[in-house]
């Protein structure tokens, strides 16, 4: 990948990673499935009122509206229920771990059906990389609840399920990055409405706080509107496979980003596992490895 490519990527590491900030403030008022949908719902109105502003458009035939219901379920719908159905059963910590196999996944998915090549570095890279998550996470994602098969079931099914939606993201690589990102968000947002309201019935729900609405906000716009055209642009440029990256990155900046807004402590098993993490990324894009290899031969007597 490119070095904006990389910027780029970090970028979506914060925005993704401050999620879990905006979600321990706005879950305590707001039930999860209608915080979901509220948080695609408000981050869809965003992008639709962007897109005229920009000179673009939405899909305008129903065949052309197809890809991006797939997309929404496999990227959302899916990995959003089994995730969060599988963190009842297994302790946060280890469903995090699970979830840094999403660039494994991805690989696996892409080789399988789309005969893309699995080089060692690549495979390496990875690997490396969900060793550092473990690492950073520490013993007290192993858990008494970690030994539930069925939890851990489900967050590796919403692993998979984002390595599929990778692969189908190809075919929206003509797309530009924000109508993309709005269209899979409304598709999201007509999926999601009939389930919160079976489940949650949310109309009931009591009006949230000043906290909590602002915790929202931030959810929809910056974690998703945003990071959805962020998402979009790195998968646009760099391909699939490499966008779904930044779940190896995800674990270290919500690690910090709890250290410099919540003040929790940062321990030498965080730091050793960010390092672990950014050794991976180094196997994976190579350019470093390669240039260190060229001047190694360069400087080998003949």
């Amino acid at each position: 990948m490119r070095t904006a490519d990389w910027l780029l990527l970090v970028l979506l590491s914060i925005l993704w990673g401050g999620t879990f900030l905006f979600i321990a403030v706005a879950v305590q008022a707001v039930p999860p499935l209608t915080l979901v949908l509220a948080r695609v719902a408000i981050a869809a109105l965003v992008l639709l009122a962007l897109i005229p502003l920009l000179g673009t458009r939405l899909p305008t035939s129903l065949r052309a509206w197809w890809p991006f219901v797939v997309q929404a379920i496999l990227n959302n719908i899916v990995p959003f229920t089994l995730i969060a159905y599988g963190q009842m059963r297994i302790a946060s910590g280890l469903a995090a771990v699970l979830n840094a196999t999403t660039p494994l996944f991805t690989l696996i998915v892409a080789r399988l059906f789309a005969g893309e090549a699995l080089t060692v570095s690549k495979m390496a890279g990875v690997v490396l990389g969900i060793v550092g998550v473990a690492v950073l996470m520490g013993p007290a994602a192993l858990t008494a609840n970690a030994s539930n098969l069925v939890g851990m079931l489900c967050v590796l099914g919403g692993a998979l399920s984002y390595g599929f939606a990778a692969l189908w993201m190809r075919r929206l690589r003509h797309i530009p990055p924000l109508v993309a990102s709005a269209a899979q968000l409304v598709c999201s947002t007509l999926l999601l409405l009939p389930i919160a309201a079976a489940v949650d019935r949310f109309w009931e729900v009591p009006t949230p706080g000043p906290a909590a609405v602002a915790a929202i906000l931030a959810l929809a716009v910056l974690s998703t509107a945003l990071a959805y055209i962020v998402f979009f642009r790195i998968s646009a440029s760099a391909g699939p496979a490499n966008v779904m990256l930044v779940t190896l990155l995800i674990p270290v900046t919500a690690t910090a980003l709890g250290a410099l807004v919540l003040g929790e402590r940062l321990t030498a098993t965080q730091v050793a596992g960010a390092l672990v993490i950014g050794s991976g990324l180094i196997v994976i894009d190579g350019r470093l490895l390669a240039r260190l290899g060229r001047r190694g031969n360069s400087e080998t007597p003949h």
